[in-house]
Parts: structure tokens; C-alpha cells; sequence
């Protein structure tokens, strides 16, 4: 019997990739969160009704790239150690 092994990647992912997206979207997370940036983008765009339920997606959002930077960098130091 042949085992057929499937490549999803051509080349082997950086180590770092992970750490990067998690405080990339940690950061802009946070903006968007503890400053009213967003809120003044939905107003001039004219989807200013919609900002009530913004922390119904921004804080999980926040949690979820929180969590990722800290298994990111867990696991990038056991890799190392």
C-alpha cells in the first residue's frame, strides 16, 4: 500500500511568522480598541450605527491575538531550547 503524503507548503514557514502575526493584530487590535480611531472611520464613512457593537468584536478579537503572541512565543522558545 502507497502512502500519499500531501505538501501544503513549498518551502518550510518561518519561525517567527507566527509571533509576527499575533503582535501585528494585537496592536492593531488595541488601536482600535483604547482609541477612537474606528469609531471616527465608521462616522465618516457613514456607518456610525454600527459602533455600538464594535466591542462585541473588537475585545474577543483583542483576547484571541493576546493569546496567539503568548502561544507564538512559547512555542518559538521551545523550538530554541
Amino acid at each position: 500500500m502507497q502512502v500519499i503524503r500531501l505538501r501544503l507548503w513549498k518551502k518550510p514557514m518561518n519561525k517567527n511568522k507566527l509571533v509576527t502575526a499575533g503582535i501585528i493584530g494585537t496592536v492593531i487590535v488595541a488601536l482600535c480598541c483604547f482609541t477612537p480611531l474606528l469609531v471616527m472611520l465608521f462616522g465618516i464613512v457613514g456607518l456610525s450605527a454600527l459602533t455600538g457593537y464594535l466591542d462585541y468584536v473588537l475585545l474577543p478579537a483583542l483576547i484571541f491575538f493576546i493569546g496567539l503572541t503568548i502561544y507564538a512565543v512559547s512555542r518559538h522558545k521551545k523550538r530554541s531550547s
